[in-house]
């Protein structure tokens, strides 16, 4: 209202009684209080009779929207001092125990540790007051759990702690990352995993496909799972399918082989392992094209229970890797260098992998102890390759039977 406060007494009286229903609020503390003294100076509250006094009092919450105790407190205030002011509300505070300094020294010393746990850390500000004798960690050497993370949470600990640095990839120092040079020599293994698809409750079974580089000789298995525990028994027992000496290790950069069980596994054995490099896809090219023309081939795409392993495995060692090796031919690369040094693969010889073995000069000189030639030719002799064939179907079938893979 316009001037609300140079109202008469009867103006005011009649206000009240015609606005009785109304009520008014001011948003405004500042604005509102000097309202207030406007209207008790205008009119000459401290020498109106007790009834104008009351008058003004009730004007005052009517206009205001405050309560009979706030419009007391008020006009006690102008009575004493002949104004209405805003008060300076000062909350009590405790004197900080822990200073900007100590802050610093802390975010310093979490720099130097790489933030420790709260406990470990109290340690080390303890120590350093009590048995190095630093007095600038005498406040600190005191300092509590909670405490302590709530300076870690405070602006200025932020502030000192705050750097950028770029981000770096994750280095893996198991394998040498280049591309193995088996120099005609068998006993340069590729190595991959093929999932055997998924179910809504858990993943199928995994496949692990090695393949020597110069003779393709190629030993297949399963595992439920490729955790350490589960991977190492089995690359032991596919090492051991292998008729020749084992001397280099090749795989991509999959966590399954690059980890410490598996570096100890073919330290033990003096395994060369190296890793496949970036931007060079065909560094394992052999052993992934293996996996279309003979996994899948063989054993489809479908899901296959975990549980299902040991079967697969029997019939991998019997049956599948022995057909592979002496009864099922395969395309033998042959580079050629023309005149302007661009290198050509062609493929014109088709050998199993024991006769591209046997076409090695002195091949006796790969093999394993206690292995002989005579011995290998007495396994591919045993049957023709179609009989090792319809035998490795009939199996297959057999397997099925009881795995039934899905989807």
């Amino acid at each position: 209202m316009h001037e609300a406060e140079k109202l008469s007494l009867e103006q005011i009286r009649c206000f009240i009684a015609a606005s009785e229903e109304l009520r008014f609020e001011s948003q405004d503390r500042v604005q509102r209080y000097g309202w207030v003294e406007r209207v008790l100076i205008e009119q000459h509250y401290a020498g109106q009779g007790k009834l104008a006094r009351g008058l003004l009092r009730r004007y005052i919450e009517k206009m205001t929207g405050l309560s009979r105790a706030q419009v007391s407190r008020l006009i006690q205030s102008y009575t004493a001092s002949g104004r209405v002011r805003v008060a300076e509300y000062r909350r009590h505070r405790f004197a900080p125990r822990y200073r900007q300094a100590d802050i610093e020294l802390l975010a310093r010393v979490d720099e130097a540790h790489e933030t420790l746990s709260g406990p470990a850390t109290r340690a080390i500000l303890k120590r350093e007051f009590e048995v190095y004798g630093k007095r600038e960690f005498e406040r600190l050497a005191k300092i509590s759990n909670g405490h302590l993370y709530n300076l870690r949470k405070s602006q200025r600990y932020r502030e000192r702690r705050l750097n950028y640095t770029k981000t770096r990839p994750t280095t893996v120092s198991v394998g040498e990352r280049r591309k193995p040079s088996p120099r005609g020599e068998p006993g340069f293994l590729r190595l991959d995993t093929v999932h055997q698809g998924d179910s809504p409750a858990a993943k199928g079974v995994y496949h692990i496909n090695a393949v020597d580089e110069v003779t393709q000789w190629q030993i297949v298995a399963a595992t439920p799972r490729i955790s350490e525990a589960y991977l190492l028994p089995v690359l032991e027992a596919m090492l051991r399918q292998f008729p020749f000496r084992i001397l280099g290790f090749h795989s991509d950069n999959g966590s399954e082989f690059l980890n410490r069980t598996v570096s100890q596994l073919l330290n033990k054995l003096h395994i060369e392992q190296t890793k496949s490099r970036p931007r060079h896809s065909g560094d394992n090219g052999l052993v992934e094209t293996k996996n279309g023309w003979v996994i899948r081939k063989h054993i489809g795409y479908g899901y296959i229970d975990p549980t299902h392993a040991e079967k697969i495995n029997a019939f991998y060692r019997d049956h599948l890797n022995p057909y592979l090796n002496y009864h099922r031919p395969c395309a033998q690369p042959e580079i050629e260098i023309d005149a302007k040094g661009r290198k050509r693969t062609r493929y014109k010889r088709y050998r199993t992998p024991l006769e591209t073995l046997l076409a090695i000069e002195k091949p006796n000189q790969y093999l394993r102890p206690g292995l002989s030639i005579q011995a290998l030719k007495r396994v591919q002799m045993a049957r023709s390759d179609t009989d090792a064939a319809r035998r490795m179907q009939q199996a297959k079938a057999n397997l099925f039977e009881q795995v039934r893979p899905t989807g």
